[in-house]
């Protein structure tokens, strides 16, 4: 963890005895640029990161060295009263130490998703980078997708995110819609200058349904019947969130008439559930065997309705 002080690192550790020529860390001369500074900062930085070095104690040691050196020399002010007071920079204006926040150099590299992002955070002050809101914000995300099924939907659930190189447990609550924002609170963006996290919003996301649809609190679905069902009324079989339950279809049923199952939709935030919606089409069949078309034959001879009378008699 990373605590900062008023201007990121006044860092405590070269008075004394353990000087540290940051010129030779970096070994650039003295009079180096902050162009050619920044460079050699960079290709130094990503030649040591530990992500680049797993378990080199060496190299995390050297990397911390090099990001010492450049966070003194980076800064102008605090480049001149090195120049000037050489071990004793730090001493010049110093405030009493009661005043000093406490500073710890261990980063926790774990938090940073790529190289880019830590060097980012670094050179935040200097107003470089992207994706960064606030003066030492990281490119974590204020807001994230999460994909879920529609059964971790409806029910809810625990469920384990991994945002980045960060993973944490989530608690999903019941009845969340496409686009509804889940608060987890501290898991996101970490602010340095107040040694906080803010919060992370999870933006909810369902693949389509092969069967049901949302509508707000409803929930829609097609069901396919027979022309003889749609004539003669049956019962028949549909899925329901809470599994399939028998539904009669009432005589002289016609394609795109709706039957309203209540309380079978999706669960509201406010309690109680929200309707099923089951909207009739009639499928005529297209592979009839010998029997059924001779059947269906006898009918059309037999039939005395038509539902085209309506339409005599119209012309432009």
């Amino acid at each position: 963890m990373v605590y900062f002080c008023e201007e990121f690192c006044n860092l405590g550790i070269m008075t004394g005895t353990n000087y540290k020529d940051y010129y030779g860390v970096l070994g650039v001369s003295r009079d180096v640029s902050p162009e050619e500074l920044k460079r050699v900062y960079r290709r130094l930085a990503r030649q040591y990161h530990p992500d680049v070095n797993p378990g080199n104690p060496t190299a995390e040691a050297r990397f911390k060295e090099i990001n010492e050196a450049y966070e003194v020399l980076s800064d102008p002010d605090k480049r001149r009263k090195y120049d000037q007071y050489g071990r004793y920079w730090q001493q010049v204006g110093e405030r009493p130490p009661s005043a000093e926040p406490q500073v710890d150099f261990d980063f926790d590299f774990g938090r940073y998703t790529s190289f880019e992002e830590f060097i980012n955070e670094l050179l935040g002050r200097m107003g470089e980078g992207s994706g960064r809101t606030g003066r030492y914000a990281t490119n974590i995300p204020k807001e994230a997708p999460i994909t879920l099924t529609w059964s971790e939907a409806f029910r809810g659930t625990q469920k384990r995110v991994q945002i980045g190189s960060e993973s944490f447990e989530v608690r999903i609550p019941a009845g969340v819609r496409p686009g509804t924002k889940i608060r987890v609170r501290g898991q996101g963006p970490f602010q340095p200058y107040t040694g906080q996290r803010e919060d992370l919003f999870l933006i909810a996301e369902l693949p389509p349904h092969r069967f049901f649809q949302l509508d707000g609190a409803n929930l829609t679905a097609e069901v396919p019947i027979t022309p003889d069902e749609a004539v003669l009324g049956a019962p028949i079989e549909v899925p329901t969130p809470d599994g399939s339950v028998t539904v009669t279809v009432p005589a002289g049923m016609r394609s795109g008439q709706v039957l309203r199952l209540r309380g079978k939709g999706w669960p509201q935030a406010t309690g109680g559930r929200g309707d099923l919606l089951l909207k009739i089409q009639i499928v005529a069949p297209k592979d009839l065997s010998a029997s059924e078309r001779e059947l269906y034959t006898k009918l059309a001879n037999l039939r005395t309705f038509n539902p085209r009378t309506h339409l005599k008699g119209i012309t432009l």
